[in-house]
């Protein structure tokens, strides 16, 4: 049999595809462009949901794209069976629900719309289905929170870090696709929303420092008040809403990540190749 991974060009895919490889199943990842065959994956051309290859019947799913459009796909497929599928969300979902900007409402409620579509898709085809919901996701250069601050960081030399009291827990793309291969392998996991976050919950400015330590230059912190902040998101729209989260806490409760999938994700512990897209 063999596994379809829609988004294996992504941070997650990137961690992923070689511990696949490595299980001796057969890898179709799927890509909006032309790539040759490597490493024992073979490219395919196409975009959910409707401009897709054939394929031959699959054994399992795994999607870091867009839910609604993995869902619409997967209710009209042809010949792929009723593949066990496990699929990426957000904690943006819920951390967003209550957002100021009625644009990041649209996202979240978006991810939960996703969500309950591909239960749908997935009961009506006779598929067991596993949703990951991670929170800050680093680790392949590739992300587009953290890894943009260091890189304008290198640049500027100058680390801005704001005045914050939320805590913050990101997870490192490879223990997702960690989480991804359990689950498969985890009947229990079935029909579930899973979160993850990383091994540590740390305040906003400790994330920060972190970073800003993990870098092979040195920076000059600029510490960012309260009051300032407060003025940005008063004449920042784009800024409107992640600013007024800077004193919550977007954290995950692992508990069922361990207790059902084993999953303990490391601590974050970042060096300068973190912020580096893979080669």
């Amino acid at each position: 049999m063999t596994v379809l991974v829609v988004g294996g060009s992504s941070q997650i895919g990137h961690f992923l595809l070689p511990h696949l490889r490595a299980t001796g199943e057969p890898v179709l990842a799927l890509s909006r462009h032309p790539r040759p065959t490597r490493d024992g994956v073979q490219w395919l051309r196409g975009t959910l949901p409707h401009d897709m290859p054939t394929l031959p019947e699959l054994s399992a799913i795994i999607s870091f794209g867009p839910l609604l459009a993995l869902a619409e796909w997967l209710a009209h497929a042809n010949r792929v069976g009723a593949p066990r599928v496990v699929a990426t969300s957000s904690m943006s979902a819920e951390s967003k629900r209550d957002s100021v900007v009625p644009a990041e409402r649209a996202i979240a409620r978006q991810l939960r719309e996703g969500e309950a579509a591909l239960a749908t898709a997935c009961a009506r085809r006779g598929c067991a289905w596993t949703v990951l919901r991670p929170t800050l996701v680093y680790g392949a250069g590739l992300d587009k929170s953290l890894t943009p601050i260091a890189r304008r960081a290198l640049r500027t030399r100058l680390f801005p870090i704001p005045a914050a009291r939320g805590l913050r827990q990101p997870v490192h793309a490879d223990d997702i696709a960690q989480a991804v291969l359990a689950a498969l392998d985890c009947p229990v996991s079935a029909g579930r929303i899973v979160p993850i976050g990383g091994g540590e919950r740390l305040p906003y400015p400790e994330m920060f420092a972190r970073v800003r330590d993990s870098l092979p230059r040195a920076t000059l912190t600029v510490p960012l008040p309260a009051w300032l902040l407060r003025l940005v998101a008063r004449t920042c729209s784009p800024l409107r809403g992640p600013l007024s989260r800077l004193d919550s806490d977007l954290v995950a409760d692992n508990s069922e990540l361990q207790g059902l999938l084993g999953i303990r994700p490391r601590p974050f512990r970042p060096d300068a190749s973190t912020w580096q897209p893979p080669a």
